[in-house]
């Protein structure tokens, strides 16, 4: 079994991962997921109609000479929120240091003493498991709780 996932892989994680992560003003300054995210998102509506215009644009005014580089910027364009969606996807499978281990093992106990079962505790949590754990502590737990962290 290979350690590298693959590109299609890391693109479905990464899509994963950006549906599953809390998009929280508390995480901001923490983690650079909400605004990769918020790129990334913009990206994918934008950038399609950068490609087309870029091209468009040398089609109607017939310059062809210039046809080459526009089909560049426009493939450039298109692979800006592929670069997002990547980025994310690797991130979702990287391993959390150890500090964010012990936050997510912290917040998994906090959970499951509040009521709510849950799966067991990852030995080795990524930063998926730490998404669905700060997910669950946004829906679940009391804001005097949270606010020890954040």
């Amino acid at each position: 079994m290979r350690s590298n996932p693959g590109l299609v892989h890391s693109l479905r994680d990464g899509q994963k991962y950006m549906s599953t992560w809390p998009m929280r003003k508390e995480l901001s300054p923490i983690f650079p997921e909400n605004r990769i995210i918020k790129a990334t998102r913009f990206g994918i509506k934008i950038m399609p109609a950068v490609a087309a215009i870029s091209v468009l644009t040398q089609m109607v005014f017939q310059n062809q000479q210039a046809l080459p580089q526009a089909i560049v910027v426009a493939l450039f364009a298109i692979s800006l929120p592929l670069q997002g969606i990547w980025w994310l996807g690797t991130r979702s499978n990287t391993q959390l240091p150890p500090g964010l281990a012990g936050w997510y093992r912290e917040l998994h106990q906090k959970i499951t003493e509040s009521g709510v079962a849950l799966e067991p505790v990852k030995p080795q949590p990524r930063y998926k498991e730490l998404a669905l754990i700060l997910n669950r502590a946004f829906r679940q737990l009391d804001r005097t709780v949270l606010e020890r962290w954040f």
